[in-house]
């Protein structure tokens, strides 16, 4: 069962962006990732994001990502939105992801722009689509062009907004004025990709944020938050 959410916040406000822990020897650590989930949604995250950049995807075998969200959410249940990175370069692979992060009981996809092949707008548009069609979650878009190579243009965020099944978006793209007009017409949820940019973001319609700082700071982003919510932007300024 998935935790709360609302139309203008699916996956909470404040989520972060999880390490995977290994062993000495390479292994996945789940006892680790079990006692990370658990400290992290006790400080005050709504959501955590399992096999992201930051939990070392790129590196993981797809076994191992499904062990880790099977792990996560057996530590945590619904106490937290667990959604699950399934992008890559190959549509076929980041369906197959997917499906087996659906199968292992995650609320929500994250899904990067595929990254190295730069594709045109349209190829990103059938891309994601294509994703969004073969599960019944939630999907979180994540747009890094500093990473894949190619940003998500506002046109094809608005396109991609009229899908049932994506409701959001992860910009770590650093452009506040094409974030505010993508806000304002796609209806997308907004989540600040970058740590830096948190504040700015939530100016310009953001709902919340994304962070990896989340692991030190938690209780710190939620008084921001909450301070910049209630009307208090100098004091979110100051946090």
């Amino acid at each position: 069962m998935a935790p709360t959410s609302t139309p203008q916040t699916p996956f909470g406000r404040v989520l972060t962006a999880m390490v995977t822990p290994f062993t000495a020897d390479g292994a996945l650590d789940l006892d680790g990732a079990q006692r990370l989930a658990t400290h992290l949604v006790d400080a005050g995250n709504d959501g955590l994001i399992i096999n992201g950049t930051t939990g070392e995807s790129p590196t993981t075998s797809d076994a191992e990502k499904s062990d880790l969200v099977r792990a996560v959410l057996e530590a945590v249940g619904d106490r937290a939105h667990i959604v699950a990175g399934v992008g890559t370069n190959d549509t076929h692979h980041s369906i197959e992801l997917a499906r087996a992060a659906e199968k292992a009981g995650a609320h929500g996809l994250l899904t990067v722009t595929p990254y190295y092949n730069k594709p045109p707008q349209e190829g990103l548009y059938r891309h994601f689509s294509a994703i969004a069609d073969a599960t019944e979650l939630p999907v979180m878009l994540y747009d890094i062009p500093g990473r894949s190579g190619v940003p998500i243009s506002t046109e094809t965020l608005v396109r991609l907004a009229e899908h049932p099944r994506i409701v959001a978006n992860k910009d770590a793209k650093g452009d506040l004025g094409r974030a505010s007009w993508a806000i304002a017409r796609s209806g997308l949820a907004w989540y600040s990709g970058d740590d830096m940019l948190n504040l700015p973001l939530l100016s310009v319609g953001a709902v919340g944020f994304v962070s990896v700082v989340g692991h030190v700071v938690t209780p710190e982003l939620r008084a921001m938050l909450d301070a910049y919510v209630s009307g208090d932007v100098q004091k979110a300024t100051e946090i």
